[in-house]
């Protein structure tokens, strides 16, 4: 009985730390309005993170909508499957990850990203800036 116990609070802790990670799939809000914007996939090789829009939630969105705001290869690509994130990397010992970027489709400019995982990991700081300056959106985890 003991061993059991032993497995399942293993198992229990095993899966608490691994949603202290960006790893999976998030819903973003609008900042604006609070109403859900879209679900974005995060995922990791090789210690780097990257994620693709997944869903677009927003009851008006076209979800055969382009990046017509995007200046670099994401130009005129759909919205769904878009990589918005690229290239974030675990601090040295923090649950942060940084030095990636993040793309608003909407204005077509990317921002330095930092990601926190906050509330156990079902919650996602996300930052966007420029020299310092931006903003913090938080994201809820779907899976």
């Amino acid at each position: 009985m003991k061993r059991l116990l032993a497995a399942i609070a293993f198992v229990s802790a095993g899966a608490a730390f691994a949603q202290m990670t960006p790893v999976g799939v998030w819903q973003s809000v609008d900042d604006k309005t609070g109403e859900a914007k879209s679900q974005i996939r995060i995922g990791e090789s090789g210690g780097v993170l990257n994620g693709r829009i997944e869903k677009l939630l927003r009851k008006e969105a076209k979800q055969d909508a382009v990046c017509d705001e995007c200046t670099d290869d994401r130009k005129g690509k759909p919205l769904v499957g878009l990589e918005i994130i690229r290239g974030a990397k675990k601090a040295e010992g923090k649950e942060v990850w940084e030095d990636g970027k993040i793309l608003d489709p909407e204005n077509g400019k990317s921002y330095t990203l930092r990601l926190t995982p906050v509330d156990g990991g079902r919650k996602l700081e996300v930052r966007g800036s420029v020299f310092g300056i931006g903003r913090t959106q938080t994201w809820v985890r779907v899976q």
